[in-house]
């Protein structure tokens, strides 16, 4: 009688404990539907610019500086900039210093990374997002920088912006439109975008959460805590510098991981400096790519305007947008 009593206890227990979780999984998955993002900026607000990854020139940084405030902005800097510890803009510890810094920092309306190159997924973890929450901020940059543009949409569901960055600045540049999106994404502008048409496309219409960025990093992120989730998601990758069976292995990891099985759409960049190996691999960048998607049936948009290239339109990532591919092309339009 006892033993069927403590059963019964312990299967009532049980209940309440699957009943409990489930509620708290109702609650996030809730809240996650729920798109937060930073404030716009507008006139007078503040970015903060870091380099957390690579060594980047206080020169370069110095004619960014110029333009953000020709737009209206103001700029503090971080201790990172022009500093340099071999690769990096410095040690990892001071790094992870300067980026918490303009995290905490409450004036700071947007981070603006110097550079990208390698080195986020050395302090990622070492990040106190608890001022970030209370006052969130857009991340802006792109190539190594989606380390953390990953982290803060798959950990706290905020969006970011796959950016230009400092480099991009040049007196040459400055009256581009990519280089402006930059400031239409911070002020909250409409955007659109147009891709040119492409053999490989897929022709559709669909409206999801945009997602991704450069495609190395993806596959690098695959596991970890600040793992992209692509369910459900519009998916744009890019990349540069990579030999034809890399891209063709770090497409599998990502396949093998399940995060191209659901996509409401796929974007592709641009893929610069593409290299082959003495044996040629067989594929060029588009068939490798198809090859990996063409099982499925959501549409597929090739030569976008996005990477590391000279042209690199800012992307809103973590928010909705909607794609159509159709024979003339592909547009890109962010929902509001």
């Amino acid at each position: 009688m006892f033993l069927r009593s403590l059963a019964s206890c312990r299967g009532a227990f049980y209940f309440g404990l699957v009943c409990f979780n489930s509620s708290i999984t109702l609650l996030l998955l809730a809240f996650k539907s729920v798109i937060m993002h930073p404030q716009f900026l507008k006139q007078g607000s503040v970015i903060g610019i870091t380099c957390p990854s690579g060594h980047v020139p206080a020169g370069r940084v110095a004619y960014a500086t110029e333009v953000l405030q020709r737009w209206g902005f103001k700029v503090k800097h971080g201790k990172t900039i022009g500093t340099g510890s071999f690769y990096f803009s410095g040690t990892d510890a001071e790094r992870l210093a300067d980026l918490q810094a303009m995290i905490d920092d409450l004036e700071v309306d947007a981070i603006l990374m110097g550079r990208g190159g390698y080195g986020m997924s050395r302090i990622i973890d070492g990040l106190d997002f608890t001022a970030f929450l209370q006052k969130p901020k857009w991340i802006c940059g792109f190539s190594d920088i989606v380390v953390m543009l990953s982290h803060v949409q798959a950990r706290y569901f905020l969006p970011a912006i796959h950016s230009p960055m400092c480099g991009a600045f040049k007196p040459e540049t400055e009256q581009e439109p990519y280089l402006k999106s930059l400031h239409d994404a911070l002020t909250g502008k409409p955007m659109v975008y147009n891709a040119p048409p492409s053999l490989y496309n897929r022709e559709g219409d669909a409206t999801g959460i945009l997602t991704g960025g450069n495609l190395s990093i993806l596959a690098h992120l695959t596991g970890s805590a600040s793992e992209v989730d692509t369910e459900d998601k519009i998916l744009f990758i890019e990349d540069i510098d990579e030999h034809l069976y890399h891209i063709d292995r770090l497409l599998l990891n990502l396949k093998r991981a399940g995060k191209l099985d659901h996509l409401k759409g796929l974007i592709v960049g641009d893929f610069t400096d593409m290299k082959d190996t003495e044996r040629p691999f067989g594929q060029t960048l588009q068939e490798i790519i198809w090859d990996k998607v063409k099982e499925y049936h959501y549409p597929v948009c090739f030569n976008f305007p996005c990477g590391h290239d000279t042209i690199n339109y800012a992307l809103t990532l973590g928010v909705e947008h909607q794609l159509i591919v159709t024979e003339y092309g592909g547009e890109l339009r962010l929902v509001r």
